[in-house]
């Protein structure tokens, strides 16, 4: 599975969607992802990649993390990969 796959997949499992309703553009915020789910996804993401994902849950809009939109997590995820490598 590729990362933008495996990013898909949690962030659906967390909406409760399937795979398919998640698109690039689409905000956590369409998801319907509210701030817990967002920790959940963070928490499965960073399980699933080995990553320390720089979020701060108390301020995320502070964050170096972009969470624009599905994309830009990806992004962010596939950098994080490659400097932990």
């Amino acid at each position: 599975m590729s990362t933008q796959d495996k990013v898909i997949a949690i962030i659906a499992e967390q909406a409760v969607l399937e795979p398919s309703d998640v698109t690039l553009d689409s905000t956590l915020e369409d998801l319907g992802i509210d701030s817990l789910g967002l920790v959940e996804s963070i928490f499965a993401i960073e399980e699933e990649f080995d990553i320390s994902i720089p979020f701060n849950a108390n301020a995320p809009e502070q964050s170096d993390f972009d969470i624009s939109n599905v994309a830009a997590i990806i992004a962010g995820i596939d950098k994080l990969v490659l400097e932990k490598a």
